[in-house]
């Protein structure tokens, strides 16, 4: 382990007042709880945000049903919604830096870690905007009498509620469809980390965007996202964070008006490597990579390795050697690599899950401490567990944490069944020469998406890709033309024209 310390002048930001945003402007909580936000860096606090209640809730909500009402967005012309949320997405970039560094101060989230930055929401903004125009109806074969089509429309007021791990990405992930689809959102930021959300939608009415199109209301998930959910005027919940609460928005949407939710969730992706593969350092690189970033706070953070049995002592010890040589401390230097987890709640269910893994008899190869404890920070070094039962507690549930666990197998049936052995299905990445095991593997494993490589990673990929998790990761599709379309609803009108 290095350690980094940010200099005198690292980079200062003024915080920003978070309040609810309702009707193109800040507004005055009518909760008179406070809720504190503590900097994870250092254990201090950071600022006060609004605990949130019904009526914060019921003002933004009637906002945004009045804004899709009367068509102030819906009907906008899609050209002129594009430009809007074009100039939306360029304020995003100009001001990136300023969004990661709140970030940075809310969660722990290093300044060197590009995955999921606010250069990156913006850019998703840019897509959404440039695919208002590529939604397509259908027309369907009948007689000579009748004319069918099938048009897509908004869904009308959408409620997104967002987690805190990647928060300016995960907002426009939320917010970036459901407005290129012409509907009218609440956002619901997490209590961890609001500061950015309360910038980005001061940026959106900077940009143009009429008032009450976007709104965004802090607090309490057990507060503001339970009033959301059993809102009857909110026609969608958009949600990313655990299962737990995810299913707590499925049956708060039932007790309501059974308004469409779609769920992405926990993840416990897994990293299978065959012996074919050959290139054991190649491999090494980017399964520490993946489950150092952002302090393995992400969902497909890769927290199961698989590994053939004839290459795991040697694997292990190549990955082992770079969990090792993690940079941590201030994350807004940018020497930093690895920041706190986001809070001491966080902190103390990692150790358990740690100890957990200990208790289950698995191997500790490194790391299992809590670190720089004298900072009071959130620290806890990266783990590595060897010869992990595939049923222990490291290996079936979400940690949200850097902690990696490994199991061996012996051929690809087995490799298929230790993937598929969790109720989760997000990511899965497979590393193997031979066409065919990667082809095999890509139709029987249940998840959101499976990468093969028979090379190192490269390439950007497509920001056209959607994604639809499996099991206990979610429900719905998320990204691209696919993902969209989840924020418009099915319409048939029938023509009898004799």
């Amino acid at each position: 382990m290095q350690m980094s310390n940010a200099s005198d002048k690292t980079m200062q930001l003024e915080l920003i007042k978070v309040t609810p945003f309702i009707n193109g402007e800040s507004a005055s909580s009518t909760s008179e709880e406070l809720l504190e936000v503590i900097n994870p860096t250092n254990g201090k606090k950071l600022t006060d945000i609004p605990a949130g209640c019904d009526s914060d809730v019921g003002q933004a909500v009637a906002s945004a049903r009045l804004a899709f009402d009367d068509g102030r967005w819906s009907q906008l012309l899609p050209s002129q919604r594009r430009a809007l949320l074009h100039r939306f997405g360029d304020l995003i970039e100009e001001e990136a830096s300023q969004l990661d560094i709140l970030d940075s101060l809310d969660m722990g989230k290093p300044l060197s870690v590009r995955l999921g930055n606010a250069v990156s929401a913006a850019n998703y903004v840019r897509y959404c905007a440039d695919a208002i125009d590529k939604v397509m109806g259908d027309v369907y074969q009948s007689d000579h009498t009748t004319f069918i089509t099938q048009q897509r429309l908004p869904r009308g007021v959408v409620a997104a509620v967002v987690p805190w791990n990647f928060p300016t990405m995960s907002a426009a992930l939320k917010f970036a469809p459901a407005l290129a689809a012409g509907n009218c959102v609440v956002l619901k930021p997490s209590e961890c980390a609001s500061q950015s959300a309360m910038r980005l939608v001061q940026l959106a009415t900077q940009a143009g965007l009429p008032p009450g199109v976007l709104n965004m209301v802090p607090g309490r998930g057990d507060i503001v996202g339970r009033a959301l959910a059993l809102h009857n005027d909110v026609d969608m919940m958009t949600f990313t964070g655990s299962t737990l609460v995810g299913k707590l928005m499925f049956q708060y949407a039932g007790k309501s008006n059974m308004k469409l939710v779609q769920a992405e969730c926990g993840g416990k992706s897994p990293q299978i490597v065959f012996a074919d593969f050959g290139d054991l350092d190649t491999v090494a690189d980017n399964v520490a990579q993946l489950i150092l970033v952002n302090q393995g706070q992400l969902c497909v953070a890769g927290s199961r390795l698989l590994v053939q049995k004839e290459i795991e002592a040697d694997l292990i010890e190549k990955v082992a050697i770079r969990l090792k040589a993690f940079v941590a401390g201030d994350p807004l230097d940018t020497k930093t690599t690895f920041g706190p987890l986001v809070n001491h709640q966080q902190l103390e269910k990692v150790l358990s899950y740690i100890a957990s893994g200990r208790e289950s008899g698995a191997e500790l190869v490194c790391g299992g401490n809590r670190i720089l404890e004298d900072t009071g920070g959130y620290f806890v070094e990266p783990t590595l567990f060897a010869n992990v039962s595939p049923d222990a507690k490291i290996a079936q549930e979400e940690i949200f944490g850097p902690v990696l666990s490994v199991s061996s197998f012996r051929d690809e049936e087995e490799a298929i069944q230790l993937a598929n052995s969790t109720a989760y299905g997000l990511d899965t990445h497979v590393w193997t020469s031979n066409l065919s095991t990667g082809m095999k593997l890509s139709k029987y494993i249940r998840a959101s998406m499976v990468s093969v490589y028979s090379a190192a990673p490269g390439g950007e990929g497509s920001g056209a890709m959607s994604t639809e998790p499996y099991g206990l990761s979610g429900v719905g599709v998320d990204g691209g033309q696919a993902g969209l379309e989840t924020y418009l609803r099915r319409q048939v009108t029938w023509f009898n024209h004799g």
